[in-house]
C-alpha cells in the first residue's frame, strides 16, 4: 500500500506512535510519507520506502498567526497527487483529520472523484481536552465523522469519544505499541552510577511536562519516598510546568536528591537505570510512558484514570491509585523499592503482558487489516 502518515513531530505520545508506525509499516514492504511541519522526534534516516514529506507554512504579515491547516491541506493534497496515494492515516483529529478531508474535497472538485481514503486516529487530548471545547467541538466531530476509518488507542477513549461528541459511528480500538526488539531493558550499570553515585535508588517519571501530567504530583510522592528512605528522582522531558516544578523541589529542599534531564533520545537506556516509574497523570488516554517503562523491567505506580488500567492490572503487572491519593502512591512506590520479590514479580508480569498485546507484531497487523477493510469498503462514512 501506499500510505500517507499525518502527525505531529514532537514527542508527545500522537508523534511519536505516528512516526513508529511509519516506520514499521515501511519495514513491512508498504510506501509510506509522513507528512509534518519537522523532522520527527523518532525519525530514521535511511530506510527504504519511508519518506519524509515537510508542510511549510509561510508567515504573512496579513496574517497574526501561520496558516497551517491550510498549508496541511495542500501539502497532503500535493503528495497524495504525486505519490498516488491509496490512504491518508492522520494522528490526531484537528487540524489532521480536518486538514484530510479538505484534501479530499480538493481533489474531487479537480478531478474525477478520486479514491484515496482517510483514517483518524484518536489519540486522547484531540477528545478529552479540545474536543469538549465549544469553539472546537463541532469541527472536531465533523472531521471524525467524516474520515472513512476511525481508530481510538483505548476502550476507554472510544467511550470518551462518543459521548463528548455525541456520535453513533464505528471506532475501531487498536492500542498503541513498542518495538519490542528495541524497548527492552538493558545493562544500565554506567548510568546508574552516574545518577546515583551513593546507589540509591532511582525514581524515574517521563512526559510531556503538560499540566496533565502533574509534575508537583511527582515530586510532592518523592517527598514522601524520600522522608521514609533515600532515592533519587530523575525527571526527564520538558515542558511547559518544568519551572513550577524546579521551584517546589527548591521549597522542599530537594535539589540534591532530584535531576532534570531535559529530553533524552534513548529513553530505552535511561529506564533501564530506574528502580521505579511514576504516573500521576490527571488524564491519560493510554499511558504510553507506562507501557515503556513496562517493557524496560520498571515497576510502575500510575494514577487509576482513562486507558491506563487498560495497559496495567493492578497489584499484577503495575499499582493503581485515585490522582488524590498521594500517600497511596507514596507507599506503594517503598513497598516496590523495598521488597525485590515484590518487583521482580510486576515486572516479570508486566514484561509478558508488553509482549502478548502491545509489540509491533501484534499491533501493526492490526492497521493493515484495517486500512484494507477501509480500502475496500465503498461510499461515504
Amino acid at each position: 500500500m501506499k500510505i500517507g502518515i499525518v502527525c505531529y513531530a514532537s514527542v508527545g505520545g500522537s508523534g511519536v506512535v505516528g512516526t513508529e508506525l511509519a516506520i514499521a509499516l515501511a519495514q513491512r514492504g508498504h510506501r509510506v510519507h509522513l507528512i509534518s511541519s519537522e523532522m520527527p522526534f523518532r525519525w530514521r534516516e535511511e530506510l527504504p520506502g519511508l519518506f519524509f514529506e515537510r508542510v511549510l507554512t509561510p508567515a504573512y504579515p496579513l496574517f497574526r498567526e501561520p496558516q497551517y491547516l491550510i498549508a496541511l491541506a495542500n501539502t497532503i493534497v500535493r503528495v497524495a497527487g504525486d505519490r498516488d496515494l491509496d490512504l491518508v492515516h492522520a494522528h490526531y483529529a484537528v487540524p489532521h483529520a480536518t486538514a484530510a478531508y479538505l484534501a479530499e474535497q480538493i481533489m474531487n472538485a479537480e478531478s474525477e472523484p478520486c479514491s484515496l481514503r482517510t483514517v483518524t486516529t484518536l489519540h486522547g487530548t484531540d477528545i478529552t481536552l479540545i474536543g469538549s471545547d465549544p469553539s472546537y467541538r463541532r469541527v472536531v466531530a465533523f472531521s471524525i465523522e467524516r474520515s472513512h476509518g476511525v481508530t481510538a488507542v483505548s476502550e476507554s477513549l472510544r467511550r470518551d469519544t462518543l459521548q463528548t461528541l455525541g456520535l453513533t459511528r464505528d471506532i475501531r480500538v487498536i492500542p498503541n505499541f513498542l518495538e519490542c526488539s528495541e524497548w527492552r531493558r538493558r545493562d544500565g550499570s554506567q548510568l546508574r552510577q552516574d545518577l546515583s553515585p551513593d546507589g540509591r535508588p532511582i525514581v524515574m517519571h517521563v512526559s510531556n511536562f503538560r499540566p496533565v501530567k502533574r509534575l508537583d504530583a511527582v515530586v510532592e510522592i518523592f517527598r514522601r519516598i524520600q522522608a521514609r528512605r533515600p532515592a533519587r528522582l530523575v525527571m526527564i522531558g520538558d515542558g511547559p510546568e518544568r519551572e513550577r516544578a524546579a521551584a517546589l523541589v527548591g521549597v522542599y529542599g530537594l535539589e540534591s536528591s532530584v535531576l532534570f534531564a531535559g529530553e533524552q533520545r534513548d529513553l530505552a537506556g535511561w529506564l533501564s537505570a530506574a528502580d521505579l516509574f511514576l504516573l500521576p497523570s490527571s488524564q491519560e488516554s493510554f499511558g504510553m510512558a507506562a507501557l515503556e517503562a513496562m517493557a524496560c523491567g520498571v515497576p510502575v505506580v500510575a494514577s487509576r484514570v482513562g486507558g491506563v488500567p487498560e495497559v496495567i492490572e493492578d497489584g499484577r503487572t503495575g499499582f493503581l491509585c485515585d490522582p488524590a491519593d498521594l500517600d497511596g502512591m507514596a507507599e506503594r512506590g517503598i513497598a516496590l523499592l523495598d521488597d525485590a520479590t515484590l518487583a521482580a514479580r510486576i515486572t516479570a508480569d508486566a514484561a509478558r503482558e508488553v509482549t502478548t498485546k502491545y509489540c509491533a507484531a501484534a499491533v501493526v497487523p492490526q492497521y493493515e487489516a484495517y486500512y484494507r477493510e477501509v480500502l475496500e469498503s465503498a461510499g461515504s462514512p
